[in-house]
């Protein structure tokens, strides 16, 4: 119960924090040629992609948590590959997006947009590599039947923190791939 409530006051401030840099970036694209550089760098195709792939591992850790409560343990332990096997296609995606900007001289201190696209998007992708750990150690853990008796309460913690990187992705991906081609 108490991991729970945790991981909860641990989101309320991240999420405040990750408010701030999106105010941040809507206020340097208001002030800046935003819509012209993303328009211009960004692939709004190729990143739906990661980003669908992303949210549908939303769906497979839902998954492996209900296999847990119903004592389905094999089960659960394939879910937790998937969603790992997931956040680790939307890391990679997000990397190669990166590697594809800086050859085009989009740096992060080349310009406004820049700064706040990296700030933004590499902070998410931190919080992606965190719950990607958390959700290997939950695997490892599992392996060595830590969870036999379903009591614990750290598969829904865990679930909890994923989930809420995967929301936070929604309004990032709306905020800076979207939003250019709206407004």
């Amino acid at each position: 119960m108490q991991n729970k409530l945790m991981i909860k006051l641990t989101i309320g401030s991240e999420a405040i924090f990750f408010i701030c840099l999106m105010v941040a970036y809507l206020y340097f694209w208001k002030s800046g040629n935003f819509q012209t550089a993303a328009a211009g760098h960004l692939d709004i195709k190729k990143t739906g992609v990661f980003t669908f792939l992303l949210l549908s591992s939303s769906f497979s850790f839902s998954k492996a948590e209900n296999n847990y409560k119903h004592g389905h343990e094999r089960n659960m332990k394939g879910w937790l590959l998937i969603t790992i096997f997931l956040g680790l296609i939307f890391l990679a995606g997000q990397a190669h997006e990166y590697y594809n900007l800086l050859n085009e001289n989009l740096a992060m201190s080349k310009s406004e947009f820049g700064s706040s696209f990296y700030t933004l998007t590499g902070f998410h992708g931190l919080h992606v590599l965190i719950g990607l750990i958390l959700l290997s150690i939950l695997f490892v853990l599992t392996e060595k039947g830590y969870f036999k008796n379903r009591s614990s309460s750290v598969i829904t913690t865990i679930g909890i923190y994923w989930h809420f990187v995967d929301v936070v992705w929604i309004f990032v991906f709306t905020l800076i791939y979207v939003l250019p081609y709206i407004v």
